[in-house]
């Protein structure tokens, strides 16, 4: 059963480590996806401080783009097509995308118009795509290639262990 601890580290590398870990606990013993990525969002929106959207999009191959998934934060676009705004980029290309100001990343789509800057992590298994992990902060600069790494690892504990 899953405990919550709070997370204490003077660094982020190990902050994200300790983040990883808690994924793992959520979800290595539930075999249902959507409540293991309404988890991790739940638990994500708990720890990352300056945020004000945290969610997933599963792709859907039939129709070549991602749906909303389990999220925190205010109403979302539902559906974005692949290689559309952020999201639809990262999950075309499988690459993390940080962007530092929204408005200067071209085709972005404003899903809160409060946001300025995102991050997004590809979720893949063996060259096939799943969706992705989403979070968006109310100020330009939140995120960096730092976290954008240590959001992968959390991204890998989900791929491999949350049942998608």
């Amino acid at each position: 059963m899953y405990e919550h601890t709070t997370i204490t580290s003077e660094t982020r590398s190990t902050f994200y480590q300790q983040l990883a870990e808690q994924a793992f606990h959520l979800v290595s013993d539930e075999p249902n996806a959507i409540a293991n990525l309404s988890n991790v969002s739940a638990l994500l929106n708990l720890h990352l401080d300056n945020i004000n959207w945290v969610g997933f999009y599963l792709f859907e191959a039939e129709n070549n783009e991602l749906v909303l998934g389990p999220f925190q934060g205010k109403p979302a676009c539902i559906r974005i097509a692949l290689g559309k705004g952020v999201c639809g980029t990262a999950m075309a290309s499988g690459e993390s995308i940080v962007v530092e100001d929204v408005f200067q990343f071209p085709g972005h789509i404003a899903c809160d118009a409060d946001s300025r800057s995102e991050v997004v992590i590809p979720m893949v298994r063996d060259g096939v795509k799943l969706g992705v992990l989403d979070i968006d902060a109310p100020m330009p600069g939140r995120f960096d290639e730092e976290d954008a790494r240590g959001l992968e690892q959390i991204v890998k504990v989900i791929v491999e262990h949350a049942n998608l």
